[in-house]
């Protein structure tokens, strides 16, 4: 920190006498700033400030820089930031700005640091530490997943091994199996994946830049394609696309019915979209990690698809089939999270220290730091939302029967568990906080019970919307592989049904991870510092109107009969 040239005014006094104040201020001002030991230990320590956070990768954004400038200790031993004793008008420029000194003429070092003894707010190397943290998270869940993709890779290794042998050496019966499964089935679930990819980015470009009308579009277009996704297979008349064209229709009808139901907190939920999605076009690279992470997403689909033709022609197809969609679920949705997490770390160091973070560096992070808990919450997560789901129509129906009471009962206190110890919200504080998975969890809500936010995150519909537009973009490849399909060999439409329907489900909702990172942010952010002046009254005003029944909540309750009745 450099001092420009001190300027020193006397009311009553002649040149000696000034140009031995000017001494004196140098002297006072080298020995405060830079001189002595003290003097260094500042410097060396907001010098260290400076590298750790982000590694030198972050500056402040316009607004944060338009700001007026909080009072670092440094600072502190420069100037009190006192207005000027009218007698002795003795003032210093430094770096642009107006520091003040004390009004002695030679304060000695020790006073000085007597003076700051009792400040007790802490320093900013002790606050931006904080959101550094280089500790790995939930190691035993990065672990398990490494396993995993070791035993995955090489078992679609040994597939695509098996396919290819056959093919060459096997009878003529297994390579016109094979040679037709590579001409009607493989080219249609390709397209599936480039389709799938597509969607993704228009989803999430559309979502970005019309949130309030496409929160409406996605309600009712997953209610439309994937009906007329179940009457299309219905139509083929085959035993197996009727089965799936009958759960397709029974979808849609649900779909429907919620679309319905949660039509009055649709306006809220636009609100907040509308919020969140501020901070995304101050942050050009924010949208980076969501390529990276959906291109390495297709090509292990590529692989996996190749690996599944395989596995048709190998020992106990089902089964092997089966472990292959459980382990690309889980493998879509860590992906789908380590883009969460890089996205919610720049975000939440927008709104808590008005920063833009360098995207790549959180990337970074998330893929070696925070993968732990990235393993973690891609496993209880979806089970978590899934548990969300049951535990609402359960209350909904805990009236009709005593049994129907005690499932809902049953349901909702291990709900009262789960959402304390595990929750989606959580990503937000391992991003910015770099803590474990569960810790993250009871962090998160607890910060929701002090500021009273329980009901209005409860009744957030924006997973639900992320959800929906996975399964709108699913029923869109379903209805073009279905009817390709079904042209050029009959018997394997189901199968490619089915396929695509799970590709462009999986691929849409990695894109989708960015709008839910910036809810989740604004939210977390939002209860952890509600005086923010990124956040205006928008939450404020939604919690007088629940508070004072002007406004309606579907809350999932912590208890039954609890404190958020239904209304």
């Amino acid at each position: 920190m450099g001092a420009a040239e001190p300027e020193v005014e006397r009311e009553n006094g002649g040149v000696g006498m000034k140009e031995n104040e000017e001494e004196m201020v140098k002297q006072n001002t080298t020995s405060s700033v830079g001189g002595g030991p003290r003097g260094a230990v500042a410097e060396e320590e907001m010098e260290q400030v400076t590298r750790d956070v982000e590694m030198g990768e972050t500056r402040y954004l316009e607004e944060a820089a338009q700001a007026p400038p909080r009072l670092t200790q440094t600072d502190y031993h420069v100037s009190m930031l006192q207005r000027l004793n009218p007698t002795n008008p003795l003032r210093i420029a430094i770096n642009g700005r107006t520091r003040v000194t004390t009004p002695s003429p030679a304060p000695a070092p020790a006073q000085t640091q007597r003076s700051v003894a009792p400040r007790s707010t802490p320093t900013p190397q002790q606050t931006i530490a904080s959101l550094n943290s280089r500790d790995y998270t939930n190691k035993c869940s990065v672990f398990l997943f490494l396993l995993h993709m070791a035993v995955a890779i090489g078992l679609v290794c040994f597939l695509l091994f098996k396919g290819v042998q056959g093919f060459l050496q096997a009878n003529s019966t297994v390579k016109i199996k094979e040679k037709r499964l590579l001409k009607y089935l493989l080219p249609q679930v390709e397209i599936a994946s480039l389709l799938s990819v597509t969607l993704a980015f228009a989803w999430q470009k559309a979502v970005r830049h019309w949130p309030v009308l496409m929160v409406h579009v996605i309600l009712w277009s997953t209610f439309i394609m994937s009906l007329s996704a179940g009457i299309l297979l219905l139509c083929f008349q085959k035993p197996a696309t009727d089965g799936v064209g009958v759960c397709f229709i029974a979808f849609s009808i649900g779909s429907g019915l919620y679309a319905c139901w949660v039509s009055q907190r649709a306006k809220f939920c636009c609100k907040i979209l509308v919020k969140s999605l501020e901070p995304v076009t101050k942050l050009p690279d924010i949208n980076r990690p969501i390529y990276i992470m959906l291109g390495v997403g297709f090509l292990w689909m590529s692989l996996w698809i190749l690996a599944v033709i395989g596995a048709l022609n190998f020992y106990i197809p089902p089964l092997i089939i089966i472990l292959l969609v459980l382990s690309l679920a889980w493998t879509t949705e860590v992906i789908r999270n380590i883009a969460n997490i890089t996205v919610s770390r720049v975000v939440a160091l927008y709104y808590l220290r008005g920063m833009q973070a360098s995207t790549q560096i959180c990337f970074q992070r998330a893929v070696t730091l925070n993968l732990g808990s990235a393993c973690l919450g891609s496993l209880f997560v979806p089970a978590i939302e899934a548990l969300r789901i049951v535990a609402r129509g359960l209350n909904l129906l805990e009236g009709e029967d005593e049994f129907m009471f005690s499932c809902a009962k049953c349901c909702l206190g291990v709900m009262t568990t789960i959402f304390r110890y595990g929750n989606g919200w959580a990503f937000v504080q391992i991003a910015a906080y770099g803590k474990g998975f569960v810790k993250a969890s009871q962090d998160t809500w607890e910060m929701f019970e002090m500021q009273e936010m329980e009901p209005i995150v409860d009744s957030d519909i924006t997973s639900s919307i992320c959800f929906l537009t996975g399964v709108c973009s699913g029923s869109i490849c379903v209805i073009v592989v279905a009817a390709w399909t079904f042209t050029v060999h009959k018997n394997y439409t189901a199968t490619t049904s089915l396929l695509a329907f799970f590709i462009g489900y999986l691929m849409t909702r990695i894109s989708m991870a960015l709008p839910h990172a910036c809810v989740s942010c604004y939210y977390v952010c939002y209860a952890e510092n509600p005086q923010n002046r990124f956040f205006d009254d928008t939450i404020r005003d939604r919690q007088s109107l629940i508070k004072t029944g002007r406004d309606t909540v579907v809350p999932t309750p912590r208890v039954p009969g609890g404190r958020y009745a239904r209304r």
